[in-house]
């Protein structure tokens, strides 16, 4: 049995330089607290945060043998989405889905219901493999905690703005 090294924490992006190796993690992947990873180029080692954290890329693990292993986005499915982007990210939003905005596109991971929904809505909309870093919450979070409206029927809610709830400390009004 092979003892992997440790990484007990984690460098802010800028603070730190000399990585020893590179890992790649799509959007799930960065958020984490206890995993065996393994960098590009063979080093295996196991992350053992103190709790749950969001990596959007550009921090190091600090392994415990003194190695810096830097993070970075991986490639993944995504969609880019271009036309009237203030409509569509009003839409994207509307459904909590992550989305990374740019000044020419939204970019959201492949989802076929709210690819139809977005060029239904007059979209253009391309599938492509990228990395994806989506906007953080505006509250501090780092990720937007969101749920999905496919199939869900909002039948007896009462929508005349009022609002409904998904759950502990969701709660939200559809326009």
């Amino acid at each position: 049995m092979t003892i992997l090294p440790k990484a007990g924490r984690v460098l802010p992006a800028g603070t730190w330089q000399g990585a020893a190796d590179i890992v790649a993690l799509d959007y799930e992947g960065r958020f984490l607290r206890r995993k065996r990873l393994e960098t590009a180029g063979g080093i295996a080692f196991l992350v053992d945060l103190p709790e749950v954290t969001n990596l959007t890329g550009g921090e190091a693990f600090a392994l415990d043998d003194g190695r810096l292993i830097e993070v970075r986005p991986g490639l993944e499915p995504v969609l880019s989405v271009t036309g009237d982007l203030v409509r569509l990210a009003w839409h994207i939003g509307n459904r909590h889905t992550p989305c990374q905005i740019e000044p020419a596109r939204l970019v959201i991971r492949q989802d076929h219901v709210l690819k139809a929904m977005l060029e239904q809505l007059g979209a253009r909309v391309r599938e492509t493999i990228e990395p994806f870093r989506p906007e953080g919450g505006a509250y501090g979070m780092g990720r937007t905690m969101g749920h999905d409206h496919g199939g869900h029927d909002h039948g007896g809610h009462d929508l005349a703005g009022h609002g409904h709830s998904h759950g502990p400390g969701h709660f939200h009004v559809h326009p």
